[in-house]
């Protein structure tokens, strides 16, 4: 099994998923955006870092 079999479906499944809110709630999407454009950069560095260590920490727990 080489990595692309792996990497490949988990990029399509974050595109579903990121496109899950914009689909069902477009508004709530602009309104969410447009906070997020005021966030400084470290904020969104931060967020970024929680997103990066949960996702690490969920696949961890998943092939452990």
């Amino acid at each position: 099994m080489g990595p692309w079999d792996l990497l490949l479906p988990a990029c399509a499944l974050v595109l579903v998923i990121e496109g899950v809110l914009p689909f069902l709630a477009p508004s709530a999407w602009r309104r969410l955006f447009e906070q997020a454009t005021k966030l400084s950069d470290g904020q969104i560095r931060f967020l970024g870092l929680t997103s990066m260590l949960t996702g690490l920490v969920l696949l961890l727990v998943v092939w452990n």
